[in-house]
């Protein structure tokens, strides 16, 4: 790995923390399935949380 990648590492580790644990205390309140979607968070950047707020939150607005 280059300097600039490792410089990088540690911004990306925190962006999938802060993501996984937004995903997972919201999911908690809102009941849906915490575990997955803050496992999900920490596989993958922005994609689940795109998901989770476009579909996830809105099924939950339409019952």
């Amino acid at each position: 790995m280059t300097e600039n990648e490792l410089m990088i590492l540690p911004l990306v580790a925190l962006i999938l923390l802060a993501q996984s644990v937004f995903l997972f205390t919201n999911a908690k309140k809102h009941g849906h399935n915490y575990w997955l979607w803050g496992i999900l968070g920490l596989v993958q950047a922005p994609v689940p949380t795109i998901i989770y707020l476009l579909f996830v939150r809105k099924a939950r607005k339409d019952n």
